[in-house]
């Protein structure tokens, strides 16, 4: 299929690489250029800034009643573009085109749920002392919001953001990642043709530590959102801090999974784990990290889980029979291989994997590590791709350390049997996120569920995305003190 011509978005003019810097946008399945994507210049990024200013006052007055029919007419446009954006995403990104299109047709959820929550957004009265007086809290938007996102998921993160921002009442600045830039540009797109005002989406692409330092200094920006790994994270939450900005980030994780010597379907449970593990080729902040199993379960699940892992499809996304595409970047190619060498050198087990297939793109093989001890990387920094070490463990107190002995804490997971160990461990795990029984939150078959929050806790970032707590990031809390003339 044809690429599609990359623009920036701002203030309603969607401008291209005439007179800007450019980047090569790569597809990483077969190492080709796609197209060229024009840079925003610094006053490029201020232009958007201040559109997005400018329009705060109109979009934050009209009724939640009226924007929520703009959202909902944005759903709309969408549910007729799925299959686009879809393949452009596996063009760009590389996950296999099933994947793509799971992502793409919840977007109009999404969507809808925040457009009726933003209807729901109430203060409360709290009774006075005097007869005469009136107390109110109210919630007002706070303002321009910079939203940063990442590749790995780039139609369903932004969507997160830009939809908790504008039911709000807020306006937005959007900086998309430079690797997939199409489906984040189809989807401001489809905000703009379903008649978002002029400015109150506005959408740029370049260098991220300067566009980044320029949003979050800029007076007409007011809060920040940001979803990426814990490093950039803190460098942004502390510009953030020195500008006296609000901040809502989701940070990396390492999620660890638990297994119970109480699971009855141990082959069932190996091929869902795998499943979940290699999903967009491993890299996503809440795919399954570091598997702790009861010794009692250990061996029958590892060969259960290497069985499933070698007969994983590793190839290109518009491929029907493929379950994994290459990695978004050839960066990351690189780091699987320094964390399976690390691995090896300190004692563990290479199982199946451990090398990158040789052919064009960014290919790894799915990658199984056993007995890895506490000191390799792989069990102290997310991989954030297709490698997976699996440990065994004798002792629940000791197993729970190890699960919680990270500075991260996103999601992590629990399998047993046991009501009492479910209670247990959901409230034991140090994790923005539990989930028991299962690897999902919220819906079995969607990427992300809009009614429930999505955030972690420690060095995995504070706030959260979708729930009702999504636009609680977003607004501010005023209070109205009133008393009756006599």
């Amino acid at each position: 299929m044809e690429y599609t011509p990359l623009r920036l978005l701002i203030d309603g003019q969607w401008l291209d690489g005439q007179g800007r810097e450019t980047l090569p946008v790569i597809n990483p399945a077969t190492e080709a250029v796609l197209g060229q994507l024009p840079v925003a210049s610094e006053a490029d990024v201020e232009r958007a800034a201040r559109a997005a200013e400018r329009s705060f006052p109109a979009w934050r007055d009209m009724s939640a009643y009226d924007r929520a029919k703009i959202l909902f007419r944005t759903g709309e446009v969408l549910r007729g573009r799925v299959e686009r954006i879809a393949q452009l995403m596996t063009l760009e990104q590389g996950k296999p085109l099933n994947q793509a299109r799971q992502e793409v047709i919840h977007l109009p959820d999404m969507l809808v749920w925040h457009a009726e929550e933003g209807r729901r957004v109430y203060g409360r009265t709290i009774p006075a002392r005097d007869l005469g007086h009136r107390q109110v809290s109210a919630r007002e938007p706070m303002g321009p919001i910079a939203a940063f996102t990442t590749w790995n998921y780039p139609a369903m993160i932004p969507m997160k953001k830009v939809c908790a921002i504008l039911a709000a009442g807020c306006t937005c600045v959007l900086k998309g990642a430079e690797e997939t830039p199409a489906s984040t540009m189809e989807l401001v797109r489809a905000f703009a043709d379903a008649g978002l005002p002029e400015g109150v989406l506005n959408l740029v692409y370049g260098a991220p530590d300067r566009i980044s330092s320029q949003l979050i200094a800029s007076p007409s920006i007011r809060g920040i959102s940001f979803t990426g790994s814990t490093a950039v994270g803190r460098k942004l939450a502390e510009l953030s801090g020195r500008h006296l900005k609000r901040t809502v980030m989701e940070l990396g994780g390492h999620a660890p999974v638990i297994v119970m010597d109480d699971v009855r379907d141990l082959a069932g449970l190996a091929r869902t784990s795998v499943l979940r593990k290699f999903r967009n080729s491993a890299q996503g902040c809440v795919n399954p990290s570091r598997f702790f199993i009861h010794r009692k379960l250990y061996e029958p699940f590892v060969e259960a889980f290497v069985a499933e892992t070698r007969a994983l499809v590793v190839g290109d996304g518009f491929s029907p029979e493929v379950n994994m595409g290459p990695l978004a970047h050839e960066r990351r190619l690189g780091a699987m291989q320094h964390c399976v060498d690390d691995a090896l050198a300190q004692g563990a087990t290479l199982r199946c994997g451990g090398r990158r297939l040789d052919r064009p793109g960014y290919f790894w093989e799915p990658t199984v590590l056993t007995d890895v001890p506490a000191s390799a990387l792989v069990m102290n920094e997310e991989p954030f791709g297709p490698v997976v070490p699996i440990n065994a463990f004798d002792d629940v107190e000791e197993v729970l350390a190890e699960a919680n002995r990270l500075p991260v804490g996103l999601a992590a997971y629990a399998f047993t049997n046991s009501t009492l160990w479910a209670n247990r461990l959901s409230r034991r795990l140090e994790a923005g996120m539990v989930a028991i029984n299962s690897f999902a939150f919220g819906a079995a078959n969607a990427s992300s569920t809009p009614e429930v929050p999505f955030g972690g806790i420690k060095a995995s970032g504070f706030g959260a995305e979708c729930g009702s707590e999504g636009i609680e990031g977003y607004l501010n809390i005023k209070f109205v003190s009133e008393y009756e003339q006599a």
